[in-house]
């Protein structure tokens, strides 16, 4: 009699491993359903007005305090104000700046939403919180007339970075004037602490003039339609986060940015150069990179990065679309202050001789299209402060914030015994290009420095910015000085 067949014992545990597997997963997005559905149930205690911040400042952690009842006051301001040098723009903006207060709440809050209409403004708004869960994000409630206010709420569900725009018709329109900011949802017991937290946020500005064309600049519909951006900057202008504007840490310090990208065309490719992120929330979501070099930011989102400083210096950020950075002002500062670290970075060891293979040719631009500033200068403290921006802008990264140039690179600029020899071989260095070796406090050079596109204004204002600073001569540079040299 032939004997019952047996299951087959060498499949028995990897079937159970199987149905284990299925339940472990099963049971996670039961889980994480229920999670989710609990954050509408979470119960607010009490009311607390909103902190809101002005870029680049952030409200204060919400740390492990209880849902509340959270009064958001927020009102729309349609100002004039620069974008660079001589550049004026009409911008409309959420509390004043661009981009707009950082809000900060927490998992559970119960938000009332206050949104102000100045009634010096000239147009309606409304507001859509891309952390709102409702129709238009809150865009259908929120219309509002100048002079008038609309309240609204909401719950927040999830925790995350999000973006905040105008929606009001032409979309486009209302947000490239500058009609963007950030809410933070944080989970139940707050984001992990760290010593510095600042809030950048990029857009792209699209003017009638060309980029550097000085007058109040109304918007370019067309050029938005067709992309081509004029001006893309950090927190609504050229060098708003360089200088004076610079962000600080000191070393040792562990830092977090909560970047945004307003748009409202272009992607940002993000990157502190010299740095590379400990921590990368992707898209200001729950999902963490780690080790990241440059982290790409959608239009209309964002992404918070987070680094620790471990030598003093200062820290370049950019959109690594470089173009963007050293042409059109996406380019901000982080100083940081501390004691060296030979271990971490020794700086310059060793300079010895490189003989390339072959010959090398080298050649200056040779367009002609350069466009006269509208607007010159009027006095002495209007150049310095025309060209000061000129010189971020244009200068900065071979030349450095000071002057002190690059080793071995590129010659400094200040104290510098060639610049103050001879103003007209200055102008013609600008205007013409520079290569060949050269001496600037005794060292010797030799790279190439080309022709720079800049009006006679431009070459004026700036050379007057650099002989009146870093211990130079003090010599002012005119446009017909300029134009003298251009006609040789």
């Amino acid at each position: 009699m032939r004997k019952p067949k047996q299951p087959n014992q060498s499949k028995m545990p990897m079937l159970l491993v199987a149905l284990l597997l299925m339940f472990v997963i099963s049971s996670c997005v039961e889980e994480k359903k229920t999670e989710l559905a609990d954050t509408s149930e979470i119960p607010v205690s009490l009311e607390m007005t909103a902190e809101l911040t002005a870029p680049p400042n952030v409200p204060t952690p919400v740390g492990r305090r209880k849902a509340k009842k959270l009064i958001v006051e927020m009102e729309i301001i349609e100002k004039e104000s620069e974008m660079t040098d001589g550049v004026r723009y009409v911008y409309w903006t959420f509390g004043g700046t661009v981009p707009g207060s950082f809000i900060r709440t927490r998992v559970g809050d119960e938000v009332e939403f206050h949104l102000q209409n100045h009634p010096d403004n000239k147009l309606p708004h409304n507001i859509d919180l891309h952390a709102v869960t409702g129709p238009g994000g809150g865009a259908e409630s929120s219309f509002v007339a100048p002079g008038h206010e609309k309240v609204f709420s909401f719950k927040t569900l999830n925790p995350g970075l999000y973006v905040y725009h105008c929606a009001t018709a032409p979309v486009g329109m209302h947000i490239a004037n500058g009609m963007y900011g950030l809410i933070l949802v944080e989970p139940e017991g707050g984001l992990p602490p760290v010593d510095k937290e600042y809030y950048i946020m990029q857009g792209d500005f699209y003017t009638k003039g060309k980029n550097g064309e000085r007058g109040l600049q109304p918007f370019d519909m067309q050029k938005a339609v067709d992309e081509h951006a004029d001006y893309v900057v950090f927190n609504g202008a050229v060098n708003a986060l360089t200088g004076d504007n610079a962000i600080t840490a000191n070393v040792g310090e562990t830092v977090r940015l909560f970047v945004g990208n307003g748009g409202p065309n272009l992607v940002s490719s993000f990157h502190v150069i010299g740095e590379i992120f400990d921590k990368v929330y992707v898209e200001g979501g729950d999902l963490v990179n780690e080790n990241v070099q440059t982290t790409i930011i959608p239009a209309g989102g964002a992404a918070i990065v987070e680094f620790r400083v471990d030598v003093p210096g200062t820290f370049i950020l950019v959109d690594h679309s470089i173009f963007r950075a050293f042409n059109k002002g996406a380019l901000g500062m982080l100083n940081v202050q501390g004691e060296e670290n030979e271990k971490i970075y020794s700086g310059e060891q060793y300079e010895g001789i490189y003989l390339p293979e072959g010959p090398g040719i080298q050649e200056m631009p040779t367009t002609n299209e350069i466009v006269e500033s509208e607007i010159p200068a009027q006095n002495f403290e209007e150049q310095m402060e025309f060209g000061k921006q000129v010189y971020m802008q244009t200068c900065f990264a071979c030349h450095q914030g000071e002057g002190q140039g690059v080793p071995n690179a590129f010659p400094p600029l200040a104290k510098s015994d060639y610049l103050n020899a001879d103003v007209d071989r200055a102008i013609s260095a600008v205007v013409n290009g520079l290569t060949g070796e050269i001496t600037v406090n005794g060292e010797k050079y030799n790279s190439v420095m080309t022709r720079q596109m800049l009006s006679s204004e431009e070459v004026a204002n700036v050379l007057t910015y650099v002989y009146n600073s870093w211990g130079n001569s003090g010599q002012v540079v005119t446009k017909q000085m300029v134009d003298k040299v251009k006609n040789k």
